[in-house]
């Protein structure tokens, strides 16, 4: 088997030689790097083009990540397809890791990540928390009815191909972020396969997209990318010829709940979910202690606290709540 490591770049010159060289270190026999310049205005380009014959590099005008990804896939001929953002780094042995679970109708296989500062030393706890004797039969059923299942972001997954030719090129109407839409369809489309080792490094540096934290609305824009999820869930539904999750999918979700509480006490004028209120998310939070739902009862009861503490608290304090949560 053969891995395409796609590398989506833009403005990212102090991390990306880590990210490229994390590749080159793996033992696995066939790989090949794909880096795709996305415009970027700093030394990028000089640094990339230091690695010569090593990867096979692109320069292209800006056009998101989602662009880029999908001109870096069309370049691709792997069987395995890893989206590796430029600012993380793969572990020795990820690549063998993933090879040795690899088989024939896998949507995906996904590894834990750790998350490390700007000089990768660890800090926080790993991500994604793998609940016990998880199954591709639960993450199909979580899917379902919460919109969520234990899944790391972008570089944690390793994707088949023939997953990806479904969809690909990813077209405007899903979400701008690769990750956001092979994960939504994945447990629809193939089985899914989880290694409990932290074979990524999640680096955290103030940029990142996952930084909520940098503006109010932040809050109420991933509630809208929960809708393209949604959206993207339902016509893989159509592919495999089964019946689409329903939109109350998405007011059951212990993730999406802390958004939705944070976007109704900082933006309320913002509501991408349209029929959501202060009222039905205090209601969700009582739910959610008896909901099915991959978190353990402990963590769900500290979301159902934190999202009654926030929405019935003067703005002053909820804010205070909700930075500490989000920070």
């Amino acid at each position: 088997m053969m891995f395409s490591i796609i590398i989506a770049n833009y403005n990212y010159a102090r991390f990306i030689s880590d990210a490229i060289n994390s590749v080159l270190i793996q033992d696995w026999p066939k790989f090949e790097i794909i880096v795709v310049d996305d415009g970027s205005t700093d030394e990028s380009a000089q640094i990339i083009r230091s690695f010569g014959h090593k990867v096979k590099a692109f320069f292209r005008q800006n056009g998101g990540q989602r662009e880029a990804n999908n001109f870096g896939f069309a370049q691709s001929r792997g069987d395995i397809v890893i989206f590796l953002d430029a600012d993380d780094v793969l572990v020795p042995g990820a690549l063998r890791a993933i090879g040795s679970v690899w088989r024939e109708g896998l949507s995906k296989v996904q590894v834990q990540m750790q998350r490390v500062d700007e000089q990768k030393n660890p800090i926080r706890n790993v991500i994604p928390r793998i609940p016990k004797d998880l199954s591709f039969k639960k993450i199909l059923q979580w899917a379902y009815t919460t919109s969520e299942y234990p899944s790391p972001p972008g570089s944690g997954n390793a994707w088949s191909r023939k997953f990806l030719e479904k969809f690909f090129p990813i077209k405007e109407d899903y979400d701008a972020f690769t990750d956001s839409t092979c994960i939504a369809m994945a447990p629809y489309l193939g089985d899914i396969e989880t290694i409990e080792v932290p074979f990524v490094l999640y680096r955290m540096h103030g940029e990142n997209d996952s930084n909520l934290s940098n503006n109010d609305r932040n809050f109420s824009r991933e509630i809208a990318r929960s809708l393209k999820r949604h959206a993207a869930a339902c016509d893989a539904c159509e592919m495999a010829g089964l019946p689409p999750p329903s939109k109350r999918s998405l007011f059951r979700g212990p993730h999406l709940l802390q958004l939705r509480v944070a976007s109704l006490c900082l933006t309320p004028e913002h509501k991408p979910l349209v029929s959501d209120s202060r009222k039905r998310a205090l209601y969700d939070a009582l739910l959610i202690l008896f909901r099915p739902s991959f978190e353990k009862f402990y963590v769900r009861l500290i979301i159902s606290a934190w999202s009654i503490l926030a929405l019935t608290t003067p703005e002053k304090i909820s804010r205070k709540i909700i930075a500490k949560r989000f920070a």
